[in-house]
């Protein structure tokens, strides 16, 4: 059994209030008191209103006590980081993030959960952020459901090719919306009044004939809110057959997620990654 252990340097009126004030959601709180075994309070379980005092040991469950039902897969991992909290890897693009209907039983979920399966018996898949089939780069996995409630503010840096030139630092606020019929999504996104904020920072990184090296960070985090912003400018992704064109120069949307930075919920240090450029992406520039 694993546990998330504090001592208290304070008082606190309750173990709800230490928790709010360590910065876990709303939700995270309910989960525990489903079950008051999760929750230990100088070595006896306690619920969230029990009061804390100075030099108490609070502990609080961190393992998983059910299996994930998701279908394992063996495939190549690249992996980028790994401790016992997180496990971040490099996707490639061609393969889903999570099952899905069209690849149940190949995605990239599926893998991690048969490369953690030795280490934690009763891994439950929790990712952190998604990309698109096509999308490579970055993913974080959370390794249990504190590390997961306690990742915050995570910067993402992407880097795409869009036709056109793109010559100077743009920003595009658009709100976005998905196109539903009968209620079921449709997968496609629009720029609608009616939809959700979202902020598209583009700098230009280099200018090739025709098209560009740019770099895109985002506020909200919009599903499709680079392809979707970038094709409202003029400026499609390459590749990206439902928000541009066939392009023969890449048979894939080209967009990556190439760089993340984050503070460390547990060991308070600064986490900065970045992976290479595909060699499609090396190709072209």
């Amino acid at each position: 059994m694993k546990y998330q252990t504090y001592q208290m340097h304070n008082d606190f009126k309750s173990v709800y209030y230490f928790l709010k004030d360590e910065g876990y959601s709303e939700r995270f709180i309910s989960f525990l008191r489903k079950d008051e075994n999760r929750v230990l309070v100088n070595c006896v379980p306690s619920r969230t209103t029990a009061p804390l005092h100075l030099g108490d040991i609070l502990e609080i469950v961190t393992d998983n006590t059910t299996k994930s039902g998701i279908m394992q897969c063996i495939l190549g991992l690249d992996v980028v980081y790994e401790d016992e909290y997180y496990l971040i890897v490099n996707k490639p693009s061609g393969l889903a993030t999570i099952p899905t209907k069209s690849h149940y039983t190949e995605n990239l979920a599926g893998a991690v959960a048969y490369y953690l399966s030795s280490k934690i018996p009763n891994y439950t898949s929790r990712v952190m952020n998604r990309l698109d089939f096509d999308t490579s780069g970055l993913v974080i996995f959370a390794k249990n459901l504190i590390a997961c409630n306690k990742l915050k503010n995570v910067e993402k840096i992407y880097y795409a090719l869009c036709k056109g030139e793109i010559n100077k630092t743009i920003e595009i606020n658009k709100p976005i919306e998905t196109i539903t019929q009968n209620g079921i999504n449709q997968r496609k996104r629009v720029i609608s009044q009616s939809g959700k904020d979202a902020i598209t920072y583009v700098t230009p990184v280099k200018i090739f004939e025709n098209y560009s090296l740019i770099k895109c960070q985002l506020k909200f985090g919009r599903t499709h809110q680079i392809r979707v912003h970038l094709s409202s400018i003029g400026h499609p992704l390459l590749g990206d057959t439902l928000y541009g064109t066939v392009d023969n120069r890449i048979t894939h949307t080209a967009l990556v997620c190439k760089e993340i930075t984050f503070t460390h919920p547990f060991i308070n240090e600064k986490i900065s990654l970045s992976v290479d450029l595909p060699n499609d992406f090396k190709t072209l520039i």
